[in-house]
């Protein structure tokens, strides 16, 4: 209960002013783990350690009691929290390339803050981007023990559905749009007028399309204004994860 993060079997060791078998250990800690099963606490293994929690059944119970509600993050911060995870070590223009849309240095800072993430070495290319992994604090705060504990992405999953399963509360206004479904392409086109085709002005605009963008609240409570994630790239994207 007093430590502020798991404890593995090593650092138990430490506290005893003489040597302990790490398998006496183990075997305290499953009489621990025993004694509490019935309890509203449990003792589970998160991050390559152990510690004491509530258990899940009462979560909503403990929620009501909360005088704050949980952070709300943005489906952008997700998504990239989601690339990083499943394909790491990646970089700011990796995760870029597969969202299509530009990484929010807000968005990196928040996941740094929260220690979600964390800079591991340089890319030998020019420039040496830097190089962003998850941490042990992410896995403890999803209750992962490692990364192979991530949902499967065996199939196409929204975003949406990971993040509930990993308990994370995503805005209502940024739950995924169903993809309306396609024309019939058995009706066939008129061909142009060759006439009317010849003497057609072009005329270029650089100003950008309003489709597939909306404004969201980023964590910090200002407004930014992002374009609509490519989810499709991000579920290819993990589907190809090398993880195993």
């Amino acid at each position: 209960f007093s430590s502020e993060r798991p404890l593995d079997a090593r650092d138990l060791q430490t506290l005893f002013a003489h040597n302990v078998d790490k398998k006496d250990i183990q075997s305290a800690l499953e009489i621990l783990r025993s004694h509490y099963a019935e309890r509203g606490v449990e003792l589970v293994e998160v991050a390559g350690g152990f510690r004491f929690q509530t258990k899940v059944d009462h979560a909503p119970a403990l929620r009501a009691l909360r005088e704050s509600r949980p952070p709300r993050y943005s489906r952008a911060l997700l998504e990239t929290l989601a690339i990083i995870a499943y394909r790491q070590p990646m970089t700011r223009g990796d995760i870029e390339d597969i969202r299509g849309v530009t990484v929010t240095t807000e968005i990196m800072r928040v996941l740094l803050d929260r220690e979600w993430i964390r800079q591991s070495g340089t890319r030998e290319v020019p420039g040496h981007p830097a190089l962003y992994v998850t941490t042990p604090v992410f896995l403890e705060y999803f209750g992962l023990t490692s990364l192979k504990q991530l949902p499967d992405l065996e199939d196409e999953r929204q975003l949406a559905d990971i993040a509930k399963e990993l308990g994370i509360e995503m805005p209502e206004s940024l739950a995924p749009v169903p993809v309306p479904p396609l024309e019939d392409e058995s009706v066939e086109a008129e061909p142009p007028d060759p006439g009317e085709s010849e003497h057609v002005p072009v005329t270029e605009t650089t100003e950008p399309s309003s489709a597939g963008e909306f404004t969201e609240s980023n964590p910090g409570g200002d407004e930014v204004e992002v374009r609509e994630p490519d989810a499709d790239a991000v579920t290819k994207a993990a589907l190809t994860s090398e993880f195993d």
